[in-house]
């Protein structure tokens, strides 16, 4: 039977659309079946206003690359691929990790290095922010979230991950045109940006776990 007292339900009769239209021509990773839910671990960044300034020059002038690329409205760091948990694995998921995580203490690291990625099938181009400083911390975090992944039978994390914050996207493998020239002029922006000493030494304070419409949140200490 299905756990209850998770809160936001779905009605068992709702209809999904896969229309990739109302979502800027994003591709599903992987199927929608009913009772599959998308689920993801990561750190969430709270963006301050002098960060979205730094991310409307960075991505002005990637735009002059790439006219198609978007601004990421949220920030984060993931510690997991996208997964699919049954619903009634939800909750023994978050209780594993609940435990799992709560000898963990807050932590800084620097997210200053300019990079562009893809996703596994080359559907969606990223901007991102990856991390130059706190690699260890990361690393033993996503041991953790492994360890409840191999007990659902899921997908760990990549081997050797380069932990990064996105800041944009566009549909379509277009990192040919944001490599080379343009990544030199975006890491020019954040090394010359007064804020971004500052800025990109973050602390982070809890780990979050998004299922479906369900959000978890786990406080270090």
């Amino acid at each position: 039977p299905a756990p209850a007292g998770l809160p936001g339900d779905p009605d068992p009769e709702e209809a999904v659309s896969d229309d990739s239209s109302r979502h800027g021509g994003r591709v599903r990773g992987f199927p929608h079946e009913r009772g599959n839910w998308a689920t993801h671990v990561y750190l969430p960044y709270i963006a301050q206003e002098e960060f979205l300034e730094l991310l409307e020059l960075l991505v002005s002038r990637a735009r002059t690359y790439v006219p198609s690329l978007a601004a990421m409205e949220e920030f984060h760091l993931s510690l997991s691929q996208c997964v699919v948990l049954r619903y009634h694995w939800i909750e023994p998921f978050v209780r594993s990790l609940r435990e799992r995580l709560a000898a963990f203490h807050r932590f800084f690291c620097v997210a200053d290095q300019v990079k562009v990625y893809t996703n596994q099938n080359k559907t969606r181009t990223f901007i991102g922010l990856e991390v130059s400083a706190g690699h260890f911390q990361l690393l033993e975090l996503v041991s953790e979230v492994d360890g409840v992944l191999e007990e659902f039978d899921l997908p760990t994390f990549y081997k050797d991950p380069s932990f990064h914050i996105s800041l944009a996207w566009c549909v379509g493998d277009l990192s040919g045109r944001l490599e080379g020239q343009c990544l030199r002029e975006l890491q020019d922006i954040v090394d010359g940006f007064e804020e971004s000493a500052f800025l990109l030494r973050i602390q982070w304070e809890q780990i979050r776990c998004k299922s479906g419409n369900k959000y978890f949140s786990f406080p270090l200490r």
